[in-house]
């Protein structure tokens, strides 16, 4: 099976990568990751694709003057690579606009939150200040403006009595891991469909 080249960005620890490896690395998976791109010199999630013999590059944000010069470093990176697709896993960073338009339809990324609800930061300690019974987690395409790009595939988890940013954040992590490898497979699976068709 051919699968298709992607790319990670992460900052942190990386388990959302993980869960991506892990899912890769099924003879069925239409997918494989070509390389992951971290922006902190000190990323766990380094280490994880370096586990699994993944290149990986390091290109720090705090080297560039501007968004514009860092994204332009990130761009250059990923065409090099050969992904055709890019995956956000834990990537601190806010994409200029000529960045993502340059991955319109070809990136995706996983939010902590069913989105459109809670965007941005905390959205564990927002949910629970909410009063809300449900809370989940969110796979959607990147658009220009955070977190409102059209979404592939969401996970609910039920808020329950007593909960923490941090009990709730965990049950939202565990679904994070199942539902991103399958939005992942949704999008490539769409992508390839449609290509074969402007193909005929």
């Amino acid at each position: 099976m051919k699968k298709a080249p992607i790319a990670v960005l992460i900052s942190g620890n990386g388990s959302n990568l993980q869960a991506l490896i892990d899912a890769c690395a099924a003879p069925d998976f239409p997918a494989k990751i070509v390389t992951v791109i971290c922006n902190k010199d000190e990323a766990f999630g380094l280490k994880r694709a370096e586990k699994a013999e993944i290149p990986t590059q390091i290109i720090r944000n705090k080297d560039y003057t501007t968004r514009e010069e860092f994204d332009e470093a990130l761009h250059k990176a990923i065409v090099a690579s050969g992904a055709e697709f890019v995956c956000l896993a834990g990537f601190m960073r806010l994409l200029t606009p000529g960045f993502v338009a340059k991955w319109q339809s070809r990136m995706i990324n996983i939010h902590p939150s069913l989105l459109p609800a809670f965007k941005g930061m905390h959205t564990h300690e927002e949910a629970l200040a909410a009063g809300v019974k449900t809370h989940g987690c969110t796979v959607h395409y990147v658009v220009a403006e955070m977190d409102s790009g059209p979404i592939i595939m969401q996970a609910e988890v039920p808020v329950l009595a007593g909960d923490t940013p941090e009990t709730l954040g965990a049950r939202v992590l565990e679904k994070e891991h199942k539902v991103y490898p399958q939005a992942l497979k949704k999008m490539i699976l769409t992508k390839t469909a449609a290509q074969s068709l402007s193909d005929e």
